[in-house]
């Protein structure tokens, strides 16, 4: 079971309408259980966004670093690290 930061869950919580048509968590807690329940990761670097992304089937060849970054299941976080949310 990962652990995410409380900076990692607040900005789930502050940009979840980027990925949900209505929000899926309104508390800490409820953005903790549902990263988890849907095995939500966090990466280090675009690149690893990238690696993640491809091993998960998605076509992301040709895209540019902000593409990746502007997806709307990749979160910055303010740690310079991204979360990955497959909705």
């Amino acid at each position: 079971m990962y652990q995410y930061s409380e900076e990692c869950l607040e900005t789930f919580l502050k940009n979840q309408s980027q990925l949900f048509d209505e929000p899926v968590a309104e508390t800490p807690e409820e953005a903790e259980a549902f990263l988890e329940d849907c095995m939500a990761a966090v990466v280090e670097s675009l690149d690893e966004v990238r690696e993640y992304l491809e091993e998960s089937g998605a076509d992301v060849e040709g895209m540019s670093a902000e593409e990746l970054e502007e997806a709307s299941e990749v979160f910055a976080l303010p740690d310079g690290k991204y979360l990955i949310v497959e909705g």
